[in-house]
């Protein structure tokens, strides 16, 4: 089966690519505000952000993540069809890289043309990481520590996610989109905080939304 593996996720590297050349080109050609693409991306991006986020902290024990990996893999080899294999490699590929797409696309509208740089830098040390990490799991069967390993990814996405609603709100406002009242409170633009009730409002929104799972994935839990 191990071709088909490759089949699938070589498939979905090629169709991200295509995908985030057309994504480029559709924004560049639609001549849409700027203020309002970045809002709209970041907004996505953050959803997509605390979806992943979440994700991660139900499976971040190692029990979770063995039952999820099993129940994928046997669901395909029961349809008796290895292009079964090629689909779940496909998607979960192509799935991650959508993810990356409209994560840095929000990155590049928010860093401007002036620190494009500084983004291509970030991808450029993620991917030698990745490589090496890749290289040493595959060549010495060096075994992650699953659990504390998807729980500080988790809490990154959802601080992240946090991040970009703000900024994507403060976007929406000064394309003229949403509202803006002033409110006292610090202005903290790095970390997406600015003082005005509405971008507030929607960051305690998705902090209480965050609790509010974490606290239901106890409860799951404890009754399991």
């Amino acid at each position: 089966a191990l071709p088909w593996i490759h089949v699938g996720w070589v498939a979905a590297v090629l169709l991200g690519a295509a995908t985030w050349f057309v994504a480029r080109n559709v924004i560049a050609i639609s001549g849409a505000d700027r203020g309002v693409t970045e809002g709209v991306t970041a907004l996505l991006a953050a959803a997509m952000l605390l979806y992943v986020g979440l994700w991660l902290h139900r499976k971040s024990t190692a029990q979770a993540w063995n039952a999820f990996i099993k129940e994928q893999v046997t669901a395909a080899l029961n349809r008796r069809t290895l292009w079964a294999m090629a689909a779940v490699s496909f998607l979960a590929v192509y799935r991650e890289f959508f993810e990356v797409i409209l994560f840095y696309e929000t990155l590049f509208a928010q860093a401007g043309e002036s620190r494009g740089d500084a983004v291509l830098g970030g991808m450029g040390a993620a991917v030698v990481l990745l490589a090496i990490l890749g290289w040493a799991i595959l060549k010495y069967s060096v075994r992650l520590p699953l659990s504390l390993f998807f729980r500080v990814t988790s809490v990154l996405l959802v601080v992240l996610a946090i991040v970009f609603v703000g900024h994507g709100v403060a976007a929406l406002q000064e394309a003229g989109w949403l509202a803006s009242t002033p409110v006292a409170y610090p202005d903290l633009p790095l970390l997406g905080i600015y003082p005005n009730v509405q971008g507030l409002l929607a960051q305690l929104a998705v902090v209480a939304l965050v609790c509010a799972a974490v606290a239901r994935s106890r409860r799951q839990l404890g009754a399991g």
